[in-house]
């Protein structure tokens, strides 16, 4: 009986890294828009994404979280060619984030001090899911959240263990948050 619950439980994990590999999430349509704009560093083209969402008045700010504290903002507006009028009216730099639970928690501070009711959170698909996920836990339940990935380059090991953080992290905050 044992081996048979391990052997199904393996099977149900197995068949969701499968799924998880498959139906990555996609870009959100840019014609939706939102209050906010997050983008979490780490990846290519996420901060390009959020500037198209904010140039195309898709949100009225834009919050860039996990910014390394030594990049200062004029090398930011170089190395990704933002504007400097638009950086300065209208985007802010996150540098306490250090991982996606910190992530959720600054940009749950940051939409709560603007008052804002709607977000749209950017990063890679493969990351989308459990940034979503800690998102959710981190601001009030009446928040829209748009989800928006940039389709990215990714590894096998890096898929696995995406997916091993986000069943892990649903199991902490979803279920052992019952208990």
């Amino acid at each position: 009986m044992i081996r048979r619950l391990i052997a199904l439980g393996f099977l149900l994990w197995f068949l969701g890294l499968i799924w998880f590999a498959i139906f990555l999430p996609q870009p959100a349509d840019v014609a939706i828009k939102t209050d906010a704009v997050v983008v979490l560093t780490g990846g290519p083209g996420r901060v390009q994404r959020g500037i198209d969402i904010l140039s195309a008045n898709g949100a009225k700010r834009m919050m860039v979280s996990g910014v390394d504290p030594s990049v200062r903002r004029a090398e930011l507006e170089e190395a990704v060619n933002i504007p400097r009028k638009l950086s300065r009216c209208c985007i802010d730099l996150d540098k306490a984030s250090v991982d996606t639970i910190s992530n959720a928690r600054e940009t749950a501070r940051w939409l709560s001090g603007h008052e804002y009711k709607s977000v749209r959170l950017v990063t890679s698909d493969w990351h989308l899911r459990r940034a979503e996920l800690e998102l959710r836990h981190s601001v009030d339940g009446s928040m829209k959240i748009v989800g928006d990935a940039v389709p990215s380059s990714f590894s096998l090991t890096q898929l696995f263990m995406e997916y091993n953080k986000l069943l892990a992290r649903f199991i902490a905050l979803e279920i052992g948050g019952r208990f």
